[in-house]
This record gives C-alpha cells, structure tokens and sequence, in this order.
C-alpha cells in the first residue's frame, strides 16, 4: 500500500477517493457534490483568473464540506494561456483557503516557490505531468515520479493521452511500479476512460470526475463514477 496521505481530512490510500473537477462554470455543482471525496478548482478556467475572484470561490467550496485542490494549469499542459506571474498570484492567495495545491513539476520556478509555502501552511502538495497527445514511455513516466518526489511532492499525478488500448496497459504498469512513491495515474481520452475505474485497484490514489464541461478528456461524470466505484470497490 501506499504511504499515508490525507488532502485535508479525507485519507488516501484507504479505499478509491474520487476528485469532482470544474472551473467557473462548475462552482455551485461542485458545492453540491455530495458524492465527491475532493473537489478541484481549476482556476484556469475562469473567464477573469484573478486572485481575489478565486480565493471568493475556495471560500465558497470549503464552506461546502469537502476538502478543495487549488490547480491554475499551464496551458501546454492542457490549461489557459496565463502568464507564470498570474499563477503563482493565484497559488499564492489561495493557499490559506485550499486543502492541496497542484502544480506541474515543468513549472519549476513555481514549484520552488509553492513547495516551501505549501509545507508551511500544511497543504497537501501534488506535482503533476500531462501529455495531451500521447502515451510516454513507461521509463519517461518513471523517471517523473522520482522528479516530483525530489522536488517535495506529497503526491505525484501522471496524466497522458491514451491512443490505444496499449497506452492504457503502459500506464497500469506504471501505476503498479509507483504505488508506493505515492501516484495519481489516469489514461485521458475515450480509449482510456476505464482508467478511471480501475486505476484506483493498482494504488492511484484519486480518480477525477466531471460536474459539467469535462476538464480533461475521458472524464465520466460523476453520479455515474460514483454508482460504479460503489459497486466494484464494496
């Protein structure tokens, strides 16, 4: 099993956790999301990212009851066009009002930065990878994992785009190799939406569903991911 992990109150490792992700147009569905574990802001999304705009929304969703991911995503890694100074902005406001931050280990001046902060304020901190396009190798995948637990993570998130069913094998065998580093693994695209239920079986931590737009595709929504982790994972 993997090592010990909570992201504010709900622990991780014990059984499959499920993420409802959205942006500004999710916020009130992901409030109500009582079949979600975590729920992620994606602050990206907002039409207007400001820091005062999103720390009103963490503020929203905290007062909610369930723990809240802060994610401002670099736009080659799937998010909008914002300039590194932006993000860091938002990370930096929102920290006292989220639970976890995530951060892409390519980020690296943001990651030196946040990692201290977010270790101070006691905020989980996830560094992730996207490939949008493709499957890396599994060794490239591997070699991830050690960079994000070198820079601090608590939890290291490998997202890639899944082209065939062999992609999605690629990425299980990854999954079963980093277990106990601590992973979040999902295969994107419609080959890879069965990644979100099964995944969670080979030691991902955290599956993530949709509210409204998907925030990444493959995403299934979340009543139906809920309905088939209760019934595969009693």
């Amino acid at each position: 099993m993997a090592r010990a992990i909570a992201i504010g109150g709900v622990a991780l490792g014990t059984r499959p956790r499920i993420v409802a992700a959205g942006g500004e147009g999710e916020i009130e569905a992901l409030a109500a999301a009582t079949d979600a574990d975590v729920v992620e802001l994606r602050a990206d999304l907002f039409a207007s990212p400001v820091p005062e705009t999103i720390v009103a929304a963490l503020k929203r969703l905290r007062g909610a009851g369930r723990p809240v991911i802060l994610t401002v995503r670099l736009a080659a890694e799937g998010g909008r066009a914002l300039l590194d100074e932006q993000r860091l902005a938002i990370y930096r406001a929102g920290l006292p009002h989220a639970d976890a931050i995530d951060v892409e280990i390519a980020s690296g001046a943001l990651v030196a930065d946040l990692v201290p902060r977010a270790r101070a304020a006691g905020v989980t901190v996830i560094l992730s990878a996207h490939d949008t396009a493709a499957t890396p190798p599994a060794e490239a995948l591997l070699a991830l994992v050690e960079r994000g637990v070198a820079l601090g993570a608590d939890v290291v998130k490998l997202a890639a785009y899944a082209n065939t069913l062999d992609d999605v094998r690629t990425m299980l065998r990854v999954t079963l190799a980093a277990r106990e580093r601590g992973v979040v693994t999902m295969a994107m695209g419609p080959a890879g939406s069965l990644s979100r239920l099964f995944y969670p079986a080979a030691g991902s931590l955290l599956t993530y569903a949709s509210v409204g737009e998907p925030t990444a595709p493959g995403q299934i929504p979340l009543r139906e991911l809920a309905a088939l982790l209760t019934r595969f994972y009693p």
